[in-house]
């Protein structure tokens, strides 16, 4: 049995990070779901490289924000499992710039899939996968090149460790 420890402050964050995600997700609803999307929260997801346990609260988020979506139950088990198999790799990424890439190829694949599944229909083959998952990972890459871009910028203040309450990458390099 795994028995995890958080404290009151790692409860309180991880409930923060869940609720921006959700309250971003939703606000911007007309690019957060779909075959092309822009889901500007999952720039959170990033937070995972500074501090694992925050997977906890992107994961949370992500399942409750996905009951928004027309694919609804099917969007919340397949994006949160694309989700968690992102913060896992995240977490032991030791570059910020090789993490972006996790939730790239695992939404694209497993949120195309669901797609192809759900909205193609059976009768789609391999290359409409290719081109759903295309689109899912085009419009992830873009949000995580400008989540990469903005920690970029917030590692110049000296008190981002402390705003981010992050233990590990925090001398991370371009």
């Amino acid at each position: 049995m795994i028995i995890i420890k958080l404290t009151v402050k790692d409860i309180t964050y991880n409930a923060v990070i869940a609720a921006l995600y959700i309250a971003i997700t939703l606000l911007s609803i007309p690019i957060s779901y779909g075959q092309l999307q822009f889901r500007i929260s999952e720039i959170l997801v990033l937070l995972v490289f500074f501090k694992k346990n925050y997977a906890y609260g992107i994961c949370l988020g992500t399942m409750i924000a996905n009951f928004g979506s027309t694919l609804s139950l099917w969007d919340v088990l397949f994006g949160t499992i694309a989700t968690l198999l992102a913060c896992i790799c995240i977490m032991f990424s030791k570059h910020l710039l090789l993490a972006i890439i996790f939730p790239v190829i695992f939404n694209g694949l497993i949120v195309g899939f669901e797609l192809l599944l759900f909205v193609s229909g059976l009768q789609a083959g391999f290359v409409e996968f290719l081109v759903l998952a295309g689109w899912v990972s085009l419009g992830e890459l873009t949000v995580m090149i400008v989540g990469y871009l903005l920690f970029m910028i917030l590692k110049r203040r000296k008190d981002f460790s402390k705003i981010i309450n992050g233990n590990q990458n925090l001398d991370f390099k371009f």
